[in-house]
């Protein structure tokens, strides 16, 4: 059975609306991936560390009611999860604020916690992490990650990199190139953007074809299209226009889910980005990382 670990952190999650209500929910990038490979019917567990407050209890009950396995989440005594606020514009594009500093998530490959994370992760099939991820831990925290993967790797385990770059959380550049290559060189399936990748690299496509040589690309462009790149091959699979564009928050994150869930149920990778396109389309007409449950489209995969 195909199994899945998704590696990251989750905070709390503050939306300003227009009218100025902030309404709360729980959300992370690699979390938002979680929930929605459950609701398509992935095996899923969550790997990250959370403080022993009642938000971080809320937030562990919040993920077993959508099917997302809980098992691996340590608990830190006083420590309080990470929070941001999102602020859309009139076009629906997003702005972040964050407080995390002391997020117990940044300590998961700290020991004593790391090695009973390394156990885990060869049990998983597909071990799925971004850029932010990545952006957490420290050099110490990378390379205790890096190891674990090797491990999990080296017995089957496919390796998902969605390179999601928050400049904020790389003060110094030069270090996130050389994290971001160690992952590339790692990952089975990438996940990319031109935006991302602009900062750190330039030029995107020359970038993975040069540094992911042995991964199944997906990139995704400026517009709602995005290129796969497998070997010699390549094919650009654009999205279906929308009705409303009013939050873009989770649209990277869903597409990701949908893209991997199709994969695993043996779909071709053109058709996998189509319906990565057809959960993020529907995630985009709403506001917040995590959409309701009935707004989730009827046919994905």
């Amino acid at each position: 059975m195909n199994k899945v670990a998704c590696i990251g952190e989750c905070m709390i999650e503050m939306s300003e609306h227009p009218d100025g209500r902030i309404t709360r929910g729980f959300g992370g990038d690699t979390l938002n991936t979680a929930i929605y490979l459950a609701r398509l019917g992935v095996h899923v567990d969550y790997i990250t560390a959370l403080g022993d407050d009642s938000w971080s209890a809320d937030m562990l009950a919040a993920w077993q009611a959508e099917g997302v396995g809980t098992a691996y989440v340590a608990r830190m005594a006083g420590r309080l999860p990470g929070l941001y606020v999102i602020q859309t514009d009139t076009a629906g594009e997003r702005r972040f604020s964050y407080w995390r500093d002391r997020a117990p998530a940044r300590d998961i490959f700290a020991e004593p916690h790391a090695a009973a994370v390394a156990r885990a992760l060869p049990t998983f099939t597909h071990l799925y992490l971004s850029g932010i991820s990545l952006s957490l831990y420290g050099a110490t925290g990378r390379a205790a990650l890096g190891a674990a993967l090797d491990a999990a790797k080296s017995g089957g385990t496919r390796i998902v990199f969605d390179t999601n770059f928050r400049p904020r959380g790389w003060p110094d550049l030069d270090e996130a190139r050389a994290a971001y290559r160690d992952l590339f060189a790692r990952a089975d399936i990438v996940f990319a953007s031109t935006e991302d990748l602009q900062p750190l690299f330039g030029d995107a496509e020359a970038a993975l074809r040069r540094e992911a040589l042995h991964a199944e690309i997906v990139l995704k462009h400026a517009t709602p299209t995005c290129g796969i790149i497998v070997g010699a091959e390549t094919a650009d699979v654009a999205a279906a226009p929308v009705p409303r564009v009013i939050d873009t928050t989770a649209a990277g994150d869903s597409f990701a889910a949908g893209y991997l869930a199709a994969r695993i149920n043996g779909r071709s990778p053109v058709e996998a980005a189509r319906a990565g396109h057809r959960v993020a389309g529907a995630v985009v007409q709403h506001r917040g990382a995590i959409i309701p449950r009935d707004a989730m489209p009827k046919e994905v995969l």
